[in-house]
């Protein structure tokens, strides 16, 4: 089914089978254990279950000629450094499935957004087997879903304080850091978005660009509130009892001043209703930046952005 869009409402069902999925990740990998009976109930087991109970923040799609892979987008969570973008997995079914989990491939465009998603596409889950953890949290052939890996990837993964994914982290616990840490996974979602707006995987290019017109200004009020301190990465849209940033150290401002002239260029390309001045981020700095931080600031000129007094 091709999606359809009109003036107001875009339509992109949450479960659909597609013809071309030509640059899935597994794409090479060989089909003919799809064949087998046992192998079909399982993909048509799987296939009910994605129909019938995807949440709206979630969409799969399926080569026709390719029942064994599948594609799925995840809309990031409110109150995370993740909200408003959108996330792409390319998942295999394995020979051995369902007594193995299936194999699952971030699309990250070279950022490595959170501990447990490698810049390289590796995602590490116990429900996966990708990582150790509780033989209650591992792979059950008898209970678990490719419903429940999106569930937990959306869940466990793009939580709102992924500082905290890293194993380790809990002996130099501060809150300082955690918040540090947001604000680049945050950074580094920004760029996700225009990566994405640039490449779009195949079939969801109609869901992208809707997406982000619908977003486009929520995502650019977020930057301008997250660089200035008034409220912690994660909170914005939340209720006036958000709390504040703790600290936002230069490096952050000024490349947030420079994704977000990108955001806008991105966004007004595929034709977002940017407010109109709005191509600039102003930053009111509450400290002089020193050192290699001043310089920076200064090579920011090369950008055609400059600072704010």
């Amino acid at each position: 089914m091709t999606p359809e869009k009109d003036n107001s409402k875009l339509t992109f069902p949450q479960f659909d089978v597609v013809s071309d999925m030509s640059d899935h990740h597994f794409l090479g990998r060989d089909p003919t254990h799809c064949a087998g009976n046992r192998f079909l109930r399982a993909i048509s087991k799987e296939w009910r279950i994605l129909q019938e109970n995807l949440p709206e923040s979630i969409f799969v799609r399926v080569p026709e000629t390719r029942s064994e892979l599948l594609r799925a987008a995840i809309i990031g969570a409110a109150q995370t450094p993740y909200h408003d973008a959108l996330f792409f997995f390319d998942i295999a079914l394995t020979p051995n499935y369902p007594n193995e989990p299936p194999m699952v491939h971030y699309l990250s465009h070279g950022h490595r957004v959170n501990p447990n998603l490698y810049s390289n596409g590796t995602v590490c889950l116990s429900l996966l087997n990708t990582w150790i953890g509780h033989p209650s949290e591992n792979w059950n052939p008898k209970q678990s879903t490719l419903l429940q890996v999106l569930l937990s990837i959306q869940s466990l993964v793009l939580n709102g304080k992924p500082y905290y994914n890293e194993p380790g982290t809990v002996r130099f616990w501060t809150k300082k850091s955690s918040e540090y840490y947001s604000q680049d996974v945050f950074l580094l979602t920004c760029k996700t978005t225009i990566n994405l707006i640039w490449n779009p995987p195949t079939n969801f290019k109609p869901l992208i660009n809707h997406h982000f017109r619908q977003r486009a200004n929520a995502i650019l009020a977020a930057c301008d509130a997250y660089a200035n301190g008034r409220v912690k990465v994660g909170f914005h849209g939340c209720d006036a009892a958000a709390p504040p940033s703790f600290k936002i150290r230069p490096i952050f401002q000024m490349n947030i001043k420079i994704v977000y002239a990108n955001l806008v260029s991105e966004f007004q390309r595929i034709e977002a209703s940017v407010p109109p001045g709005g191509e600039r981020l102003v930053v009111i700095r509450t400290n002089k930046p020193k050192g290699i931080f001043r310089r920076m600031i200064k090579n920011m000129r090369c950008f055609g952005i400059e600072e704010e007094k």
